[in-house]
């Protein structure tokens, strides 16, 4: 016997689905309308913004309330920009530069390029506050260590986005910056009382509710005080105790994908973490970008079957579709008018944060070392660094462990050398190689990640840029005088 045709699309009404490829297939369209909630867009589905206008149509071709969402925060993680960086800063540099107009200004003019291309969603800002500098996973993508700022600009950051017409999703709840684990790999712990929580991982979330957000997103991450063992996307403490009635939230709780190792591997498949996120009180259920015709009727066949086992109440269920339903209505009656803004403003912001310490002399034709640096899951693999910008340098990249300085310094002879990486502070070999090159030879550093406390003796200036787009590469090449 088949799936009862009501509660499949009950439960299609509560999923973001992906598709393979530029081109939506046949299934993702169908899917749309047979009341499927929507689709989520990376970096594989973007090839130029005239294709990606034409998939959002397609899409709407199911139903025109589609719910299309994207991953672009600007800065680290982009999905528009892949194939060359972000044109705009990210959190950090804005975070940093302290200018919460700015950000506000930022956020909406990405917020007008996506809605000129359809999307509807963006599954951005990041509030978390990054209090972990070995944080494998925000980084650069948080606007800072200090709540309060953080605070400010992520409210300013959802009043942009939205201004354009597009939903904001603020995550993570409820809260990622403390983590020294990746949840796409697996669970971490946050092993701290409520009341550090308040102080010091809350107050952005409070401050994006008070803004308006329409969407929060869940955080794959333990917190023993208030989830036991398992992460905060299965958590009632967390989703209703904490976010709805705490907090007042009333807008859709969309999860991180369902797909990364933080739910997967706890709920024991995607399938089951969707009903546990359901039952917890999440509203929308972001599959991941794995997706196939046949996974989502796994998933929905899963809610169906919590439906009929009594490990999903029905009336949750269709408050969740409700809330999914509604976030669409949204969308569609907040359109506004482009504002102008684009690109320009981001490599005007990327100057701005720009941070020197030391002097910059005698940087004529030198040797730019980029260190090679792996990418996380969520931002995939951007090109980053200095490379694109240098009118008349010679640049090499190298692996930092694998890396002999007597060699780097014979190759730069009598010139100096840039060195340029992401994280040094805790890239493997980074601050030795550093070390010895700075010993016995004219060094300066361009930190391009997450800055830390690490400052390197004997350079002669250090350089941080606060994160590794497209615009924060243009802006450092410039600050060193080396820009084409």
């Amino acid at each position: 016997m088949g799936l009862d045709p009501g509660l499949r699309r009950l439960a299609l009404g509560t999923l973001l689905a992906a598709y393979p490829g530029p081109v939506p297939p046949d299934w993702a369209v169908d899917l749309v309308a047979e009341g499927l909630a929507g689709h989520t867009l990376f970096g594989t589905n973007v090839h130029d913004p005239a294709q990606v206008a034409a998939s959002t149509a397609a899409l709407r071709v199911g139903r025109a309330d589609v719910l299309i969402a994207i991953d672009e925060e600007g800065g680290d993680v982009t999905r528009l920009a892949h194939a060359t960086g972000s044109p705009y800063p990210g959190n950090a540099a804005l975070g940093a530069i302290g200018d919460v107009a700015l950000t506000r200004r930022v956020y909406e003019a990405i917020g007008t390029e996506l809605a000129g291309l359809g999307i509807t969603v963006n599954l951005a800002p990041t509030v978390d506050v990054n209090t972990a500098d070995e944080n494998p996973v925000i980084g650069t993508r948080s606007f800072g260590a200090d709540p309060v700022r953080v605070a400010a600009h992520s409210a300013a950051a959802v009043a942009g986005l939205q201004a354009s017409g597009v939903a904001a999703c603020a995550k993570h709840f409820p809260g990622h910056g403390a983590t020294i684990a990746d949840s796409h790999h697996e669970l971490p712990t946050v092993d701290v009382p409520l009341d550090v929580l308040r102080r010091r991982d809350l107050p952005p979330f409070a401050a994006v509710v008070a803004a308006g957000a329409q969407a929060v997103m869940t955080a794959h991450i333990r917190v023993p005080a208030l989830t036991g063992t398992g992460p905060a996307t299965f958590s009632r403490a967390v989703l209703v105790d904490l976010l709805r009635t705490e907090y007042g939230f009333t807008g859709a709780v969309i999860t991180d994908a369902l797909e990364m190792k933080g739910a997967s591997v706890a709920a024991g498949g995607v399938g089951p973490a969707a009903v546990r996120a359901l039952a917890a009180g999440a509203d929308l259920l972001c599959i991941g970008a794995a997706v196939d015709a046949e996974l989502v009727e796994h998933v929905a066949a899963e809610i169906a079957g919590a439906l009929g086992d009594g490990r999903l109440d029905s009336a949750r269920v269709e408050e969740a579709a409700g809330r999914a339903a509604t976030l669409a209505a949204w969308t569609r009656a907040a359109r506004r008018e482009p504002t102008g803004g684009g690109t320009d403003l981001g490599y005007a912001a990327a100057r701005r944060a720009v941070k020197i310490d030391g002097v910059l002399t005698e940087l004529n034709r030198p040797l730019v070392v980029q260190l090679h640096a792996a990418s996380t899951m969520a931002e995939g693999r951007v090109p980053w660094g200095l490379g694109p910008h240098l009118a008349d340098a010679e640049e090499i990249r190298v692996v930092a462990a694998e890396t002999d300085p007597a060699s780097l310094r014979q190759r730069a002879g009598d010139r100096p050398i840039v060195l340029v990486g992401r994280h040094l502070h805790r890239l493997p070999g980074g601050p030795e190689l550093v070390a010895a090159l700075a010993a016995e030879h004219p060094v300066t550093v361009v930190e391009m990640g997450w800055p830390a406390r690490w400052r390197p003796a004997g350079v002669r200036a250090f350089v941080t840029t606060y994160g590794a787009s497209h615009a924060n590469g243009r802006a450092a090449a410039e600050a060193l005088g080396l820009a084409g």
